[in-house]
């Protein structure tokens, strides 16, 4: 019979074992989603350039007073309700965004961020694809009271329904030809929709408010480490 001492040593040893064993096979299957890589395989990254981050926001007011680059490279943006356009001569509502001045008209293009929506925003638009063939835009992707939404089905077509004060990572896949758009949400796909068709898209992040269902009176998100992947 073994000594009372050699059993708790070969006991702890055990259980140092199960615990090594666990983690690696955590880190080789994730608990939940897919991983940024698996997401990305045998896309291309673009090479994009801070000047390609173009921001709008409200024509009267200086960039300062709704967007601050933060520690980290956080985007941070805000608008107002009662904030003017961007321009005198444009018909949309308040907004600060970050246009990505990278056009694409065919093949497969992802868009990946990490994006954070503060409580309380709502009636914005946080992300979307501009342009398509008989709509401004292909793709739009709405908050309601902490619900993330397709355009403005805030009760019908939820794409994640817990989206606030959190960093979440938003993966969107559209392929031109197909036509279709697929949206991540940290690694698990959540929407797949058809494409609308159009020559001319890019892709846009921030807030920008919207008129169906009301809007929150302030509105933010917060955006870092966003790419641009293609592949043909």
């Amino acid at each position: 019979m073994a000594p009372p001492g050699m059993v708790v040593l070969l006991s702890m040893a055990w259980r140092l074992l199960l615990l090594v064993l666990l983690l690696v096979l955590l880190l080789v299957h994730p608990a939940r989603g897919a991983s940024t890589d698996q997401l990305t395989d045998d896309f291309t990254a673009v090479n994009l350039s801070e000047a390609q981050f173009k921001m709008q926001k409200p024509y009267d007011v200086p960039l300062a007073d709704r967007y601050e680059l933060a520690a980290g490279g956080v985007r941070r943006m805000w608008v107002y309700a009662t904030d003017k356009p961007i321009s005198t001569s444009h018909p949309g509502g308040p907004r600060t965004e970050t246009k990505i001045e990278l056009v694409y008209s065919s093949g497969v293009w992802q868009f990946e961020g990490y994006g954070y929506i503060p409580c309380g925003t709502s009636g914005a638009s946080v992300m979307q694809i501009f342009g398509a063939a008989e709509h401004a835009t292909t793709l739009m992707l709405h908050v309601y009271g902490g619900r993330l939404t397709y355009y403005h089905h805030e009760d019908d077509v939820v794409v994640d329904g817990n989206i606030y004060d959190r960093w979440f990572r938003l993966n969107v896949v559209h392929d031109v030809a197909a036509p279709s758009v697929t949206v991540f949400v940290d690694g698990e796909r959540r929407l797949t929709v058809p494409g609308r068709g159009g020559d001319s898209h890019y892709f846009k992040f921030g807030v920008y408010g919207q008129s169906h269902n009301g809007m929150s009176y302030r509105m933010e998100s917060r955006w870092r480490d966003v790419k641009v992947f293609t592949k043909c």
